[in-house]
């Protein structure tokens, strides 16, 4: 694929939805194009404001929050994949609800409770806490949701 082809379409790919800049150095690479031409690409679609790391971490933090319920600590080691830079990273963690956050976080693990078939606290405990680890939420947010699902589970 020539480059201006290759332009062309990785223009209408980010216009439909949000790419960084990882991204679209691997579909050129896939789609053939040499090194030079694909950086060339790239800065042009960053010129014309097709590609925006600012935007694309913020909007994939989002989402993945929203549709995957993934934690800070896998979202940002995904984004460290794609290359985003830390300060950029930081910046879209910062712009989540941490209510929302927990509350997200408190329905899951009150999901996963209940297809637990462990009858003893601690085994409970462990399981939720691998579970919360897994989907990449801060330690220091699932001891606290998990002590107190389990209190109050064991009250009632």
């Amino acid at each position: 694929m020539n480059p201006k082809e290759a332009l062309t379409l990785a223009q209408s790919i980010c216009s439909r939805q949000e790419q960084c800049r990882q991204d679209i150095l691997s579909r050129l690479e896939k789609w053939g194009v040499n090194e030079s031409a694909a950086e060339k690409i790239v800065k042009q679609l960053e010129k014309d404001n097709f590609i925006d790391e600012t935007r694309y971490a913020s909007s994939y933090v989002r989402d993945k929050i929203k549709f995957n319920k993934w934690g800070k600590i896998k979202i940002c080691w995904m984004l460290r994949q794609k290359n985003i830079p830390d300060d950029i990273i930081e910046q879209a963690l910062e712009l989540i609800d941490m209510d929302g956050y927990e509350s997200l976080l408190e329905s899951e693990l009150i999901k996963k409770n209940r297809t637990l078939k462990a009858d003893d606290q601690n085994t409970k405990k462990r399981k939720l806490i691998q579970f919360a680890s897994q989907r990449g939420f801060e330690n220091e947010i699932v001891y606290k949701i998990i002590n107190n699902l389990l209190q109050s589970r064991s009250k009632k």
